[in-house]
């Protein structure tokens, strides 16, 4: 995660160092998302069946590769990085949680750690190691003044460790050991279980409108902060992001913790909050005039949308560890990974689309439409906990359980 972190800041920054406008960095932010589109189903089928341990150090591999391309100006090579990061981020997403589902398992322990554990790593993996990543970052580009690439640099070192760390440390596990399927009847059977089971379904589409929002949000933050080239301190604000998605993680966490409220039922919640969240700047475009200076710092307009970002942050931090524990309650564990990556089919499609025309709509256009898929995202949630009780109450286990509790009780109806 420190390896991801670390360049998140620093993408759009570079690439308007080498020269290039905001339609070709679209163009090279849509290669990332297509190749994640296009291979990560693939690198998922792939992990459930040649193994967990092998993809993540695989992740590590390539996004190394991805952070060396960078110190090339030439746009071809800046392609290729994305490609290569797109891979990546398809197995960030689905091979280390796939293994850690899985060995947890193993191990019988309790699935109510599960969790906790989910709560923890986004606490320290989204936040406590995102925001040292970020303020590292801008010591790195400011402080010692070494360029806007140090950042990847710095990122390769910590995913070489990491892959260290995961060849001395980890076993390896997989995902349906019974059968030596190929990868198309991978994909028949994950897509079949995603038919055939609404509360998959569901799930996948309120994820990929959550993070296709997210993901177009880490687009726009920079030209909406700073639409006069004002003079942004990017590691710091990234850093102010990551707090924000830190106390998120720390609620969530506390709300795991206890039976009630349910996740299905304070994620309807989140959403909305989120989705009033990105609907800021549309608002602030109406009620502040714009600033038609040049260069300085960030605006009274910039800063009220900071807030309205912030709190977005906090609606990630909390939208992590409850989509974990969703995901390991509803997607069955032989095709896990594979599911996941077909989860991100959609919002990959949506992401490039929106980068594809990002010269072609106003800024306010993009967050209005991404406070619309959040609002969205609202109401099938509502619907997943819906169909979650109705299946629940015509399990055989909560049948039993509620004839033991009326025999137990003569005077419950």
């Amino acid at each position: 995660m420190a390896g991801d972190w670390l360049q998140g800041p620093y993408v759009y920054y570079l690439y308007s160092t080498y020269g290039f406008g905001k339609g070709e960095i679209g163009q090279l932010f849509i290669a990332g998302f297509g190749s994640s589109m296009l291979f990560g189903t693939i690198v998922g089928s792939l992990a459930d069946k040649q193994g967990r341990k092998r993809a993540s150090i695989t992740y590590c591999i390539t996004y190394i590769l991805s952070c060396i391309t960078k110190h090339s100006p030439q746009y071809k090579v800046l392609m290729l990085g994305r490609v290569l990061g797109g891979i990546a981020t398809s197995l960030l997403f689905s091979a280390f949680e796939s293994w850690l589902v899985a060995e947890h398992n193993k191990r019988g322990f309790e699935q109510q750690w599960l969790s906790l554990t989910f709560s923890k790593a986004i606490f320290l993996g989204n936040g406590l190691v995102a925001i040292i990543a970020g303020l590292f970052g801008n010591f790195l580009v400011d402080s010692l003044s070494l360029g806007p690439v140090a950042p990847f640099d710095a990122a390769a070192c910590f995913l070489a460790i990491g892959m260290a760390v995961i060849i001395s440390s980890w076993s390896e596990n997989y995902g349906d050991p019974s059968d030596n399927k190929d990868l198309l009847t991978q994909f028949k059977n994950a897509a079949s279980a995603i038919a055939s089971d609404e509360k998959i379904a569901l799930l996948g589409a309120i994820q990929s409108l959550f993070e296709g929002s997210m993901y177009t949000f880490v687009f726009l933050w920079t030209p909406a902060l700073s639409p006069n080239d004002e003079d942004i301190p990017h590691g710091f604000i990234f850093a102010t992001f990551m707090l924000a998605s830190m106390l998120g993680s720390s609620i969530a966490s506390r709300l795991l913790a206890h039976s009630s409220p349910k996740v299905e039922s304070y994620m309807q919640i989140v959403f909305v909050i989120s989705s009033a969240a990105l609907m800021l700047p549309v608002v602030t475009s109406f009620l502040v005039p714009p600033s038609g200076v040049k260069g300085g710092s960030i605006s009274f307009s910039g800063c009220i949308q900071l807030i309205g970002f912030c709190t977005f942050e906090a609606c990630v931090g909390i939208f992590w560890p409850s989509i974990m524990k969703m995901r390991s309650q509803y997607i069955p564990e032989e095709a896990r990974s594979t599911i996941m990556n077909f989860f991100r089919i959609p919002l990959n499609i949506f992401v490039c689309l929106v980068l594809y025309n990002v010269d072609a709509f106003p800024m306010t256009v993009m967050f209005g439409m991404c406070s619309v898929f959040l609002f969205v995202a609202s109401i099938l949630q509502r619907r997943l906990m819906n169909v979650a009780e109705i299946h629940k109450s015509r399990s055989p286990e909560w049948s039993a359980a509620k004839e033991m509790t009326s025999e137990a009780d003569p005077l419950n109806p």
